[in-house]
């Protein structure tokens, strides 16, 4: 996806406010948003030239002239022996499928170079993401823990032992969550076999 500079500036100027929504979803809003538009200000004058070529072929129009390109090419070429002239590229049109095939080569490198300049935005949203998960279970894990001890401390609350809240209020260990999904995945293919 291609992020123009200046719509990345309104999105992620402190002055710009989206309507009706809370402060935090605001500034949520702002933080991806500048996450694009570090990721397009990074980019290379040739990644730029990628995506701008890329999103100029993926478009309808583009689609479009090329099959009034061929179709011209076919009929001129059809059209030429009985006017009275040599045909450039006389049927089975070997030119044009030539220039076909050298057209989607290149087409090709184009879109696994735009794909893989989008991945690194989906690595860094991805990572954003993960960090974002642990810190949230670190985070309800503490509430769990203030939440017990307040329970605990609390004398008109009956005290009693909860082993699935005592579990819950110590942070999971991202390393060991790791393993865990390993072992997991490879029982599962083992399974598959």
């Amino acid at each position: 996806m291609l992020y123009l500079p200046n719509r990345a500036k309104a999105v992620t100027d402190k002055h710009f406010s989206p309507p009706n929504l809370p402060a935090h979803i605001e500034e949520t809003v702002r933080s991806l948003a500048q996450l694009h538009a570090d990721h397009h200000r990074n980019a290379t004058p040739h990644e730029r030239a990628v995506a701008r070529t890329t999103a100029l072929l993926a478009h309808p129009r583009f689609i479009g002239g090329l099959a009034i390109v061929v179709a011209a090419w076919m009929t001129l070429n059809l059209l030429a022996a009985p006017l009275g002239y040599p045909a450039l590229d006389p049927p089975p049109f070997s030119w044009l499928g030539s220039a076909v095939s050298l057209a989607s080569l290149y087409m090709v490198v184009l879109i696994l170079a735009t794909q893989r300049r989008d991945d690194q935005l989906t690595q860094r949203r991805e990572q954003l993401t993960l960090e974002l998960a642990i810190l949230i279970e670190q985070k309800t894990a503490k509430i769990i823990q203030l939440l017990e001890e307040s329970r605990r401390d609390n004398p008109q609350v009956q005290n009693r032992h909860d082993p699935e809240a005592e579990a819950m209020a110590q942070p999971a260990d991202p390393e060991s969550v790791l393993v865990a999904i390993r072992e997991t995945h490879a029982k599962a293919e083992q399974l598959d076999q």
